[in-house]
């Protein structure tokens, strides 16, 4: 049987069953995008697809550093770090060809921990969307540096003077990609036996820099292949002895790495809401009254909503005038210098790319707010601002359109945001905010070496 077609659990019962697997990968996501997860028995697994099985809320509770918040109600040391409830998910078992004959199922937190549990919160989102009548296709873009080192070799170095898998600016390689074929065969070979295809995938401007644009497919698919391929190109390079990272900006030499979100809507009949014939008498571009008021929405909550699609200290260092990232919440019509660039088409093909989100963002949190905002526009019936035309670094815009500056501040918009906790409840808010918040006290608690350069003699 081929994974691709199970849809349920008797399916996928049978399929483990004729492969008489003695052990079965299962994942999670946690806050921050990062996959955690266990080999699971056989015998278990078969049990736990009809009544899920307990994991450790703890991952709920700590960062990426596996450092424990003390600053949320959900999970803590007041409540003993008890195991909370997972659902296996048949839908999105895959095969895993770097580990033979294993398979990979992912699961999805359910109640209580749903609140706070990112894939749920966009099944939410999408639940709300479709009892709107609408129907969303999204599509990922990712940029990463690739690196010739290891694990062992970038805590040996301290994470300088590393060297990247080729050198200086060639965006569009034809050259690199050739020289490099075994790396980026492999890589798109991989995703293809894992359900999470790429559409294109090239060198782009800076040293060992690659984008990879994933095929588009339904909002919830697509963000299970977005979690899925970042996780996964990491191994992928670290089993070729190569790193790959996602950070938001690893070097103040070179432009930062987006996480651009594609996003198209429909009607419950398949057809297109965002394209209509003659829409946008103005502008010409067939956009119709629902996709202007879908962007208003992203338009004007970008500010309250950022630190869902920029979650890091690194976020901010990318979003900087000059580097291909916003520093406003403008609009344009195919306009790259735009936070959101409405790409014109064919019914099938019109959306809208949500551009100010950043490689480092988890994907479920980036895209339900993205959504979320823009379908909070459409049931408001808001109205963007004029497309922005140019340099959108040139234009003047409300004082209420600029993006917060840091974390701290992207985390207490989001904490104040009424539309946040409509859309997204206010135990995911208030956890979510929190955590942010905590990793902006972390990175207060450290000395950079900017800091002893620029003080240690001279102040």
């Amino acid at each position: 049987m081929d994974v691709r077609q199970i849809t349920n659990a008797h399916q996928l019962r049978k399929l483990v069953s004729q492969r008489t697997l003695p052990h079965i990968k299962v994942g999670v996501f946690d806050i921050d995008g990062i996959m955690r997860g266990k080999y699971m028995s056989r015998e278990k697994f078969l049990a736990s697809l009809d009544k899920g099985f307990g994991f450790c809320d703890v991952v709920l509770g700590w960062d990426s550093n596996d450092q424990l918040y003390d600053n949320t109600t959900f999970t803590g040391w007041h409540t003993g770090y008890g195991d909370a409830p997972v659902r296996l998910l048949p839908e999105t078992c895959r095969e895993l060809p770097m580990e033979q004959d294993t398979l990979l199922v992912m699961g999805e937190f359910a109640e209580p921990a749903s609140r706070v549990c990112p894939r749920a919160l966009l099944g939410r989102v999408l639940e709300r969307a479709d009892a709107m009548g609408f129907t969303l296709r999204c599509g990922f873009e990712y940029e990463f540096f690739v690196f010739d080192e290891t694990p062992e070799s970038v805590r040996e170095k301290h994470y300088r003077n590393l060297n990247t898998m080729a050198p200086g600016h060639f965006g569009y390689s034809m050259l690199r990609t050739s020289v490099h074929a075994d790396f980026y065969q492999g890589l798109l070979q991989l995703c293809d036996k894992m359900d999470m295809p790429i559409e294109a995938l090239h060198e782009e401007t800076g040293p060992g820099v690659m984008e990879a644009a994933l095929c588009a497919d339904g909002a919830m698919q697509a963000a299970d292949k977005a979690a899925l391929f970042k996780t996964y190109t990491k191994i992928y390079a670290q089993n070729h002895q190569r790193m790959a990272t996602f950070m938001a900006r690893w070097s103040s030499e070179w432009p930062g790495q987006s996480g651009h979100i594609h996003i198209s809507m429909s009607d419950r009949d398949g057809n297109s809401v965002f394209h209509e014939a003659g829409g946008d008498a103005e502008q010409q571009d067939n956009i119709s009254a629902t996709m202007r008021a879908f962007v208003a929405g992203q338009q004007q909550l970008m500010p309250q909503m950022l630190a869902m699609a920029a979650p890091t200290i690194n976020s901010y260092s990318r979003l900087i005038p000059g580097f291909w990232a916003p520093t406003e919440a403008t609009w344009g019509i195919d306009n790259r210098t735009c936070a959101l660039r409405v790409i014109p088409g064919s019914p099938a093909s019109q959306r809208v790319e949500y551009r100010v989100a950043a490689a480092d963002a988890n994907p479920y949190i980036a895209l339900a707010a993205a959504i979320a905002s823009g379908l909070s526009g459409v049931e408001q019936k808001l109205s963007p601002t004029e497309a922005v035309t140019g340099n959108a670094y040139e234009q003047q815009l409300p004082e209420s359109l600029a993006l917060p500056s840091t974390l701290w501040d992207a985390a207490q918009a989001l904490r104040n945001c009424t539309v946040a906790h409509d859309w997204f409840g206010t135990d995911f808010v208030e956890h979510f905010a929190a955590t942010r918040e905590w990793e902006e006290r972390e990175f207060r608690r450290h000395i950079t070496d900017w800091e002893m350069q620029r003080y240690f003699e001279i102040i």
